[in-house]
């Protein structure tokens, strides 16, 4: 079992990463470049949602086939159900919640920080989850799993940082460096957070939720950078930047997979 400052330097390792999206927004770019690495973030996001869904789901099914064959309790289905659905409300109708009342409203509202700040949220419950994940490997004695597990992440968290700062690229008002900070920090430190309480205490339902809440939100901030690029760009542009990074996604999943994760 790996001590409290170790946990906290692989945690934060997995998930600061996302700041290597920091030098993207910075570039003086075209126009149609920016459409196309708007189109790249969400084929990455759309790559997450089936991850995380897929995980949670597995989890909860499984649970529900067990009940019905007489191997598993019927409490615990339920209980993961509740969960699974619980955590999608939440992390998708929490967000419009949150929009609404603290970002404004109309499509006059839409702006790149709101995007890029939305974008953050969704990401943020997803790498919780990851983390919980990492930490859990610790807790279990599997040291070499949870290694594994955190430089997957860490290659992941590096692409999602390019989706959080994609909708600020060629912005006719350049950010500022403290809210590009803020945005990648509310995106990273739950990585971090995740390490540390899952290596502690961790629950499968606990980890259903958040992977589901994650789904939730990363569902609301696709759609909210899709919109926004389709009504500028072309289909080919954006179909294009979406297919390849679905295979940025696929690809860097693998090298959790090769960890036998």
């Amino acid at each position: 079992m790996a001590d409290l400052l170790e946990l906290a330097l692989i945690g934060g390792f997995a998930g600061f990463t996302i700041f290597l999206g920091l030098p993207i927004v910075l570039l003086g770019i075209g126009d149609k470049v920016r459409g196309f690495l708007n189109a790249f973030a969400v084929g990455i996001l759309m790559f997450l949602i089936v991850d995380v869904f897929s995980h949670a789901w597995d989890t909860t099914t499984g649970a529900a086939v067990a009940a019905y064959q007489g191997a598993g309790s019927a409490s615990d289905a339920v209980a993961y159900l509740i969960l699974m659905f619980a955590g999608i409300s939440i992390g998708l109708l929490g967000l419009v919640v949150y929009e609404r009342r603290y970002m404004g409203q109309g499509q006059d509202a839409v702006t790149p920080a709101k995007v890029s700040t939305m974008t953050a949220l969704g990401i943020g419950a997803h790498n919780l989850s990851e983390g919980l994940a990492i930490g859990q490997s610790f807790a279990a004695g599997l040291v070499g799993l949870g290694v594994v597990l955190a430089v997957g992440f860490a290659a992941h968290n590096a692409t999602e940082g390019f989706g959080i700062t994609a909708p600020l690229v060629g912005s006719e008002k350049s950010p500022k460096i403290s809210f590009l900070a803020k945005v990648l920090f509310i995106g990273g430190v739950p990585t971090l957070i995740g390490t540390l309480v899952g290596s502690v205490s961790y629950s499968p339902y606990a980890y259903v939720f958040f992977l589901a809440l994650a789904g939730g939100a990363l569902v609301y901030v696709t759609m909210l950078m899709f919109n926004t690029g389709r009504r500028r760009y072309s289909s080919g542009l954006m179909m294009s930047g979406i297919f390849l990074g679905l295979c940025l996604g696929f690809a860097t999943d693998l090298i959790v997979s090769l960890g036998g994760a």
